[in-house]
């Protein structure tokens, strides 16, 4: 069956391709950045566009395809990937190289299968733009408002359970112990990425109701904060019980995944919640219609 090996060569040329190019720049990121509090999200997010690519993947060979190649579009898609790759791994600059992945996918692709099919890969590669690490100075000034705002929530839920806490700005100290939520909790690094676990949710899901998917997306902020202040409670909990060291230990190597674990724990029920409030009022804008 001709198509049948052309797609698997064709997929086995890109798999190659990017193994060997951008193995260096994830092994950096790995030593690096990734390895910093407020960047550890970054396996996560990688993990899980690896298995989106690998489903969407699945979607498209399931049904019959047409390939119409297009060279003259995805070769110069691969140059400027590739110049984006060259001038972001020489510099050690994060954001070119994740870049450079995008246009040489989407290059790739074009070339093997069509524009048609890079078309229906547009959410998988999307999702490889919330691997990119933003700057430390940007994170720090826009994500100021909402460091403030979780450690006030986290204050006054575990002044409310009775624990000895207080407040300062963005530290809070617990018993005899200080915790500074602008480390703890990563603001619009998690917003990021819990923004992009809920698109994901969504289009893995593909409800047909247009407007649940939009709700969905919209909650998604809510959600992230409401993370966020779990995330901090659970450091604070942990650090006054277990002790300074232990707190520190579960921030740098569980807090993240425990964060997005319970976003996503949160966006099923919401969703749950929200499919059965259209079935009782039949609400026909947020149910599902196959």
């Amino acid at each position: 069956m001709p198509g049948s090996t052309q797609k698997l060569y064709g997929y086995i040329a890109i798999l190659l391709s990017i193994l060997i190019l951008f193995t260096p720049v994830f092994h950096d990121l790995f030593v690096t950045v990734w390895n910093t509090d407020t960047q550890s999200h970054g396996p996560i997010v990688l993990g899980i566009g690896i298995w989106f690519f690998y489903f969407k993947t699945k979607q498209i060979l399931e049904k019959p395809q047409i390939f119409k190649p297009v060279p003259a579009l995805g070769w110069p898609l691969i140059l400027i990937g590739a110049t984006l790759y060259l001038v972001g791994y020489s510099q050690s600059v994060y954001i070119i190289s994740i870049l450079s992945l995008v246009f040489i996918l989407c290059g790739l692709i074009c070339i093997l299968f069509g524009a048609k099919i890079a078309l229906k890969y547009w959410f998988a590669l999307f999702f490889f733009i919330f691997l990119i690490p933003w700057p430390a100075s940007v994170i720090d000034t826009l994500t100021q408002p909402m460091k403030i705002a979780v450690s006030f929530a986290a204050d006054h839920l575990l002044y409310a359970l009775d624990y000895p806490i207080a407040r300062s700005g963005v530290i809070l100290q617990i018993g005899q112990y200080k915790l500074l939520v602008a480390d703890a909790c990563a603001g619009l690094n998690s917003l990021f990425t819990l923004e992009a676990i809920g698109l994901l949710y969504i289009n893995v899901i593909n409800h047909q109701a247009f407007w649940r998917n939009v709700l969905l997306a919209v909650l998604i902020v809510p959600v992230s904060f409401i993370s966020n202040v779990l995330r901090v409670c659970t450091l604070a909990l942990i650090t006054y019980h277990m002790g300074d060291e232990a707190g520190q230990g579960f921030l740098h190597n569980f807090s993240g995944m425990v964060l997005f674990l319970t976003a996503l724990i949160l966006i099923i029920v919401i969703d749950s919640v929200i499919q059965k409030v259209a079935e009782k009022f039949n609400i026909k804008s947020l149910l599902s219609q196959d």
